[in-house]
C-alpha cells in the first residue's frame, strides 16, 4: 500500500517539477535583465559622481550583479532543456551553475546592504569638502566641475540646501553687490538667472546630499532585492532539478 502511494505521488510530482523547471528557466532570463539594469545603474552612478566617493569598491556589487546576469543566460537555457532531454550531464552542470550564482548574488546582496548603510556619512564628508573648495562656475578644477555637474543633473543646490552657498566663503562671489550661488544652481526656466541669493525662487531648493544619497539607496536596494528574489528562484530550480535527478540512479564513471 505504501509503495502504491509513493508511485502515485511520484506520478504527479515529476511532471510538476518538469513544468516548474521550464517556467523557472524563462524567469531566470527575466531576472538576468533586471540584474543587468541594476548593475549598470550602480556603475553609471559611480562614474558620474565618482568625485564624491572615496571607496571605489562601491563598484563591486554592480559588477557582481552583471556577472550573475550573464551566467543566468546559460543557466536558464539548461532549465528549459532539462525537462525535455533529461540529460544527467545537463542536470549536474545546472546544479554547479546554481551554486556559483548563489554565491555571487549573496555577495552582491551583502555588499549592497553594507554600502547602503555606510554611504551617507562618507558622502557628507566628501561632498562638504568639495563644495567648500569650489572656486567658480566653468572652472577647470575637477572638484568644481563635479559640483557644477551634480547640481545640474540632480537639480540641487548646496550640500543641504541653497543657503549653504551663503555660508561658504570660498565659493561666494559678488554680482552687483549681491552674494550669488553658482549658476549651476539656476532652474532652466530662468534663462537670465545669475545665482542671486535674493531671488531664491530661481534656484534649486533641495540639497545635493539628500538627492544623491536617495539615488544610491534606491539603486543599492534594487540590487539587494533583485539578488534575494533571484536566489529564491534558484532554490526552487534546484529543488525541481533534484526531483528529476532522483528519477535515475547515479552512475559511476
Amino acid at each position: 500500500l505504501n509503495h502504491c502511494k509513493t508511485e502515485n505521488m511520484e506520478s504527479w510530482v515529476r511532471p510538476l517539477a518538469r513544468v516548474l523547471l521550464a517556467l523557472l528557466g524563462f524567469m531566470l532570463w527575466g531576472a538576468a535583465t533586471a540584474l543587468v539594469f541594476g548593475g549598470a545603474f550602480v556603475i553609471l552612478t559611480y562614474k558620474n559622481y565618482k568625485s564624491f566617493f572615496e571607496d571605489y569598491f562601491l563598484l563591486v556589487p554592480g559588477w557582481l550583479a552583471i556577472v550573475s546576469a550573464f551566467l543566468l543566460l546559460p543557466t536558464g537555457a539548461l532549465a528549459i532543456s532539462i525537462p525535455a532531454r533529461n540529460s544527467r550531464y545537463q542536470q549536474g552542470t545546472f546544479m554547479y551553475l546554481l551554486i556559483v550564482l548563489f554565491c555571487l548574488e549573496a555577495s552582491s546582496a551583502v555588499l549592497a546592504h553594507v554600502y547602503s548603510v555606510s554611504i551617507s556619512s562618507e558622502l557628507d564628508r566628501t561632498m562638504g569638502h568639495l563644495f567648500q573648495q569650489y572656486n567658480g562656475t566653468y572652472s577647470h578644477h575637477p572638484g568644481s566641475r563635479a559640483v557644477d555637474i551634480i547640481q545640474r543633473q540632480l537639480q540641487c543646490c548646496g550640500v543641504h540646501n541653497y543657503t549653504d552657498w551663503r555660508e561658504s566663503a570660498a565659493s561666494q562671489h559678488i554680482s552687483a553687490g549681491n552674494i550669488c550661488a553658482p549658476e549651476s544652481c539656476c532652474k532652466e526656466t530662468y534663462s537670465h538667472c545669475t545665482g542671486n541669493m535674493r531671488l531664491s525662487e530661481q534656484l534649486f531648493q533641495e540639497g545635493c546630499l539628500r538627492k544623491l544619497d536617495s539615488r544610491l539607496q534606491f539603486v543599492m536596494g534594487y540590487v539587494f532585492w533583485c539578488c534575494v528574489v533571484v536566489g529564491c528562484l534558484e532554490v526552487l530550480a534546484a529543488i525541481s532539478n533534484g526531483t528529476l535527478m532522483k528519477q535515475r540512479p547515479f552512475q559511476d564513471f
